[in-house]
């Protein structure tokens, strides 16, 4: 089900009964980001910018009173009170975590529901084969299993998991950097509305499904935006694999205002120029109809 920008925006202020909301946006290493003494985070000091939480969604459901999160990032603390405090509190701090890979700001938040912080039991953790392997034969991962801290639910690709009567969740491989375990995007099913979230992935040209397809599938498609363009790092970029975000808008580039209305920019690394919201880099995009992700915005499914 398409809508035009405007509407986009008016559902965002209004979310139903079942709704994503963006708890991160940034890369793994956030913003501020370690080391850097560039004018990007130099904002973050000075008052400019305030920081932005690792990549995260939060998934309600008011009518069945529960809530679930993707990532579990070193942000999980603020993350998990924003859903409690702005969304929906019940006796459980979450009723799943759905994790994609194991890169440092998707995962080790998982360290929080351990007996050092949290220390309750049988939090669920829904991950994908190699990802459980990971979790169950390394400390200190492996303690909080051990603990019953979290216990882990298997997922499998293309096969959908019913989290509520009203929202389901599937899981289908991407490209990426898989050292530890494979990764994974998620497609999430409402009633009415359906998003995807990619988070990371290499190239779009080495996944065996086509992003422009996909995009026209769903109502939402939250996006990996890691860099703006080819040169942005001082560092080999091939070491660090993203779609830039010049490359995703010439692919859609000929495709209808309400394609580009359903592209959601997400994963910012602390060098992209869009995570500034009044950057000329954001508005051209925005002109052209593209959407970028923003804490607190709610999406109604």
């Amino acid at each position: 089900m398409g809508c035009d920008k405007n509407v986009l925006k008016e559902e965002k202020a209004l979310p139903t009964n079942q709704y994503i909301t963006i708890l991160g946006t940034a890369q793994d290493g956030g913003f501020p980001h370690i080391g850097c003494q560039k004018e990007c985070c130099k904002d973050f000091y000075n008052g400019t910018l305030p920081k932005q939480k690792v990549v995260s969604l939060g998934l309600i459901d008011t009518e069945a009173q529960q809530k679930f999160l993707f990532e579990a990032t070193p942000d999980i603390s603020t993350q998990l009170d924003d859903l409690e405090r702005n969304h929906l509190k019940t006796n459980t701090i979450i009723d799943g975590v759905f994790i994609t890979h194991a890169h440092i700001g998707h995962y080790t938040g998982l360290m929080y529901f351990g007996r050092e912080a949290l220390g309750k039991k049988n939090t669920p953790v829904f991950v994908m084969s190699k990802m459980k392997k990971f979790l169950t034969n390394n400390g200190p991962w492996s303690q909080l299993i051990n603990l019953q801290n979290i216990v882990l639910s298997d997922l499998e690709k293309d096969s959908a998991v019913a989290v509520t009567s009203s929202l389901k969740v599937t899981p289908f491989l991407v490209p990426h950097r898989d050292e530890y375990s494979e990764t994974v995007g998620y497609k999430i099913e409402g009633k009415q509305k359906s998003a995807l979230f990619i988070p990371d992935i290499n190239k779009w040209n080495l996944w065996k499904k086509n992003i422009i397809e996909e995009v026209k599938k769903v109502d939402y498609a939250f996006i990996d935006a890691t860099f703006f363009k080819s040169g942005e790092i001082n560092r080999p970029m091939s070491e660090v694999p993203h779609p830039f975000i010049e490359e995703t808008i010439t692919l859609f580039k000929n495709e209808s205002i309400e394609t580009k209305n359903k592209v959601i920019f997400i994963h910012f690394n602390h060098t992209n120029p869009v995570l500034q919201t009044n950057s000329k880099e954001r508005k051209e995009l925005e002109k052209l109809g593209f959407n970028f992700a923003t804490q607190g915005q709610n999406y109604p499914l």
